[in-house]
């Protein structure tokens, strides 16, 4: 699997972290909260991403989702 950005970030960070000691807990906490709210986003971004592929495909392409969709309901409901 592809490494994202905050993983790439989170691994160079642990590796500087590493070999020197934080000032204090509260930059500790800095960095996991940092770290923790860069995850989200990256989250976010990708399910934006999604959502906004799904839109393009509905308005480019209703015709072949429709006929899909029966093929589904076919396959799935009238077993």
């Amino acid at each position: 699997m592809k490494q994202t950005a905050v993983e790439y970030l989170i691994k160079e960070f642990s590796n500087v972290l590493g070999k020197i000691q934080t000032e204090t807990l509260q930059d500790s906490i800095f960095l996991i909260d940092a770290i923790e709210q860069a995850k989200e986003m990256e989250k976010n971004d990708i399910d934006n991403k999604a959502i906004h592929f799904a839109e393009w495909l509905t308005k480019k392409h209703t015709t072949v989702l429709m006929t899909l969709y029966e093929q589904f309901e076919e396959q799935h409901y009238n077993k």
